[in-house]
């Protein structure tokens, strides 16, 4: 980024050349990790539940996420709705400046309107749940629907007998192994594909940025930080009883990922290589629970949202009473499970929130103009997240399936055997 700032403010045409050349790169590179999401994702989730003990394992699991999930984002959609308020109300805004804002706003919503149309209901999302075509879900990257046909092809397998069965069984475990040496192939190469997209962004913004829009990008980016490191750090600490030091390692890369790429799903492959190598994580936490998480659970968006709207109400001067807020905590609950897997896919999905809080729509378009960096601080929220859950869900697992202790029966099987010699009959 320093060397993108430079090239900005150097104005030098021969420096500005390079950023051309390196963009494709970047771009060849998040393509490449995005080419293995759907063999990877397919193959794990197979192999997660005809790996799986039995049926149950996989409703197990499933419940305990939709809980924890209602959890995490009520608690981050609230903590912004408490916070962000007097944090924004301290951001200066000049009369000029704020009427420059809300035409460029209203322009840029009108540019975005074409997106927001694309939201499914409810019942479309419902319905869309079970794809018609699994192939098209996978060639559209609709994961959800991909997911839900792979948990039910993987229990059709487990129905199937002997040979039959072991030979599925055994194809797409090769399909997530290769998969996952794929994926590796491609991590090494973070250095250059990083580097190759945090040029371009921070020679195209510069020092641009400023006022109210840098004001809102700073509290967006500490607030996201703060709630990841008081909050999910914490629990991934108590929750899935591991050191702080081992979950910061195990997320690290994933993280890394997420924040150059702004997409979770981009981020998938790293946090299931992670989950697997370094965290030690249960097979079917790894193939079933991370790929739900990574469609589902975004609570960086939970986060971006009400934040978001809390800046648009300042902008247009609307002091939101407690009411409002809670309307906005509970619309942004709600709305996080819609939102799509693509870069700004939370600021897309904002119109409802700022109707259910009763502000202008055009206020999005303020927000569209300097989204990236927001943007990466949330998509690294929503994959710090979906690592704390998975570790959490992974201790429950283990926990489920521990060993229990057999009781000390030697005394009474040998009451007259020494000592020394007991604790060698009674194991």
């Amino acid at each position: 980024m320093a060397v993108g700032i430079g090239i900005s403010l150097a104005q030098n045409p021969t420096l500005s050349m390079i950023v051309p050349i390196v963009e494709p790169l970047g771009t060849l590179w998040i393509n490449a990790i995005r080419m293995t999401v759907v063999p990877l994702v397919v193959g794990s989730i197979i192999v997660g539940v005809t790996s799986a003990p039995d049926a149950r394992t996989i409703g197990r699991i499933g419940s305990r996420a939709l809980i924890l999930f209602l959890i995490v984002l009520t608690v981050a959609a609230t903590f912004a709705a408490l916070v962000a308020p007097p944090l924004m109300a301290m951001i200066p805004l000049d009369a000029a400046a704020v009427a420059s804002l809300r035409e460029s706003g209203a322009t840029a919503a009108t540019a975005a309107s074409e997106s927001v149309k694309k939201i499914p209901s409810f019942a479309q999302w419902l319905t869309d749940l079970v794809p018609v075509n699994p192939v098209k879900a996978a060639a559209d990257g609709a994961m959800l629907p991909l997911i839900v046909f792979s948990v039910f092809f993987g229990l059709a397998i487990t129905r199937l007998t002997g040979e039959l069965r072991d030979l599925m069984q055994r194809f797409f475990r090769g399909i997530s192994e290769a998969a996952l040496t794929l994926v590796r192939w491609v991590l090494e190469a973070a250095p250059i594909g990083v580097f190759a997209l945090a040029v371009p962004l921070s020679a195209k913004l510069g020092l641009s940025a400023a006022g109210a829009l840098a004001g809102y990008i700073v509290v967006t980016a500490l607030m996201l930080c703060v709630f990841s490191l008081l909050v999910l750090y914490p629990m991934a600490a108590v929750g899935g009883r591991i050191s702080l030091a081992d979950f910061a390692r195990g997320s690290f890369s994933a993280q890394a990922v997420a924040f150059s790429a702004r997409s979770s799903l981009a981020a998938l492959p790293a946090m299931m290589e992670s989950s697997r190598s370094r965290l030690r994580l249960p097979q079917q936490v790894t193939s079933f629970f991370l790929p739900l998480a990574a469609s589902t659970f975004r609570v960086g968006g939970a986060l971006g949202l009400t934040i978001g709207v809390v800046f648009i109400a300042r902008l247009y001067g609307v002091t939101l009473a407690p009411a409002q807020l809670a309307t906005i905590v509970l619309t942004v609950v709600l709305t996080t499970f819609s939102v799509p897997g693509i870069p700004a896919g939370s600021i897309i999905v904002m119109v409802p929130v700022l109707l259910a809080a009763g502000l202008p729509v055009e206020g999005m378009g303020i927000l569209l103009g300097v989204d990236t960096i927001p943007d990466m601080f949330r998509t690294a929220t929503n994959v710090t997240a979906d690592m704390m859950a998975a570790v959490v869900i992974g201790r429950g697992e283990r926990d489920e399936h521990a060993p229990v202790a057999a009781p000390d029966v030697a005394p009474a099987l040998a009451p007259d055997v020494p000592p020394d010699v007991a604790p060698v009959v009674a194991p």
